[in-house]
């Protein structure tokens, strides 16, 4: 009998997460315990951010001339002209790596960060890239990663879900529960929301609590039901969907006692909350989301994720990037200056990034009617820059580089791909070796591609 298989026939009454918790182990020894997503929806501009191209600052406003790609078709882009940044790039950190004066607080933690400038993905439209970075594949409905993190490594805590996304944006491009899905596997390993978007502040895990009953009385509701399912399953066998649903009756009961202490950030120092920015109008939000986070796996969840939307600056580039990072960049290096003054940087690793990146070249929806200053720029799977940051990652290094112009990779290429395998690999898992058959066939998060990117491996 597979494992799987000896998953699926035991888990009646007892929850399956609980049971794979207890086999979960590791290919090969790990050097990250736990992860959080920092997923930029919309796609960040990597030229404007993280990614300097004076070549492409000095023809700033010139005739585009490079070829485009067959076929290629996009609103606003005829006649279109070359974009150089919009910001100044100054050297922060003992290495002096270039970066916007956009993110200061990020500056000053850029010693810990390692960034990928070579990244690629295979879509130019918001849905398909969203589900390629959260779920392997751009169509079919695919586990999401921090499922298959779940499925590999089970949870720390048994009282608490392993796998949790905070206000997740549902609806626009790419906004549905697939990004926190567990598609073929087992129900149980799907993320848990909490909260909604755009609402840090009362973010809470819903339907936990019983108005009416006792403490007791749920015990004995929950025990009747799981006399009644172990009887129907040996009648007529077990039935995940019905399994995963009264595990997650086992584990809301649980969670009753610990879940709403462990979401209490008044527990926070007030200097801990203002690293994270929270109590700031432009950063509350985000910052309680990052401060959520590392509550959450330091309290033993294995799989975090955290949405913040509004990178997609096909117009007004020049007003609206400023403001998407003053909203994250207070946050996101309290995250990572928390994490590690905790002692949990070197076995958490965060990821950071958007579905692609941007184009070096303007775009004018307005088709000639609004000023030049009020244009932003197209979809560019091309490549773009993410980060990494702990979790065995080497600190304070760029690793791969685009053309002059940030249009294409061409050096250290990492496919969404090879990130998926990379985070695996860091997590003590095979990425060919963690499957989970199908339909007549396994499958794996990075389905029949994916290279661990050593050279960024301690």
């Amino acid at each position: 009998m597979t494992r799987q298989e000896f998953l699926r026939r035991s888990a009646c009454g007892f929850g399956i997460a609980a049971l794979q918790s207890m086999m979960a182990g590791t290919h090969h020894p790990a050097r990250a315990k736990r992860v959080i997503f920092l997923f930029m929806q919309g796609g960040p501009s990597q030229m404007d951010l993280f990614d300097y191209k004076p070549e492409l600052e000095q023809r700033h406003s010139q005739p585009f001339s490079l070829a485009l790609p067959k076929n290629y078709e996009a609103p606003g882009i005829r006649g279109t002209r070359f974009f150089g940044p919009i910001s100044k790039f100054v050297r922060r950190g003992q290495r002096g790596m270039l970066m916007t004066e956009m993110l200061p607080h990020l500056g000053g933690v850029v010693d810990d960060v390692c960034f990928l400038h070579g990244m690629h993905a295979d879509s130019e439209a918001h849905a398909p890239a969203i589900r390629q970075l959260h779920t392997g594949h751009s169509v079919q409905v695919r586990p999401s990663m921090g499922s298959w993190v779940l499925y590999g490594l089970g949870s720390e805590n048994r009282n608490l879900p392993g796998f949790i996304t905070i206000c997740p944006a549902l609806g626009g491009d790419g906004g549905t529960p697939q990004l926190y899905g567990s598609g073929f596997l087992p129900a149980s390993y799907q993320g848990t929301p909490l909260g909604r978007s755009g609402d840090a502040k009362n973010a809470r895990f819903g339907y936990l609590g019983d108005a009416v009953g006792t403490s007791g009385d749920q015990r004995r509701q929950l025990d009747f039901l799981a006399a009644v399912n172990r009887h129907d399953a040996a009648r007529v066998g077990a039935e995940a969907e019905l399994d995963a649903r009264v595990a997650s009756f086992e584990l809301a009961f649980r969670m009753q006692m610990e879940a709403p202490t462990v979401l209490d950030l008044a527990r926070e120092t007030e200097t801990t909350q203002k690293l994270y920015g929270i109590g700031e109008k432009e950063t509350d939000n985000f910052g309680r989301q990052c401060l959520m986070a590392r509550r959450l796996v330091e309290a033993g969840v294995r799989f975090v994720q955290i949405t913040d939307g509004g990178w997609d600056h096909h117009g007004n580039l020049r007003g609206a990037l400023p403001v998407r990072c003053k909203a994250v960049d207070k946050p996101i290096a309290g995250l990572i200056a928390d994490l590690k003054g905790r002692g949990l940087l070197d076995d958490t690793l965060l990821i950071w990034g958007g579905e692609f990146g941007r184009t070096p070249f303007d775009q004018d929806l307005s088709q000639g009617k609004a000023p030049a200053s009020e244009r932003g720029r197209e979809h560019n799977p091309r490549g773009f820059t993410m980060f990494l940051a702990g979790g065995g990652v080497k600190p304070g290094i760029a690793h791969g580089g685009t053309d002059d112009f940030g249009w294409d990779a061409v050096q250290g290429k990492v496919h969404i791909h090879d990130l998926h395998a990379t985070m695996l690999h860091l997590l003590g898992l095979d990425h060919e070796r963690l499957t989970y058959r199908y339909t007549g066939r396994d499958y794996r998060l990075t389905d029949v591609f994916g290279h661990v990117v050593k050279e960024i491996l301690v």
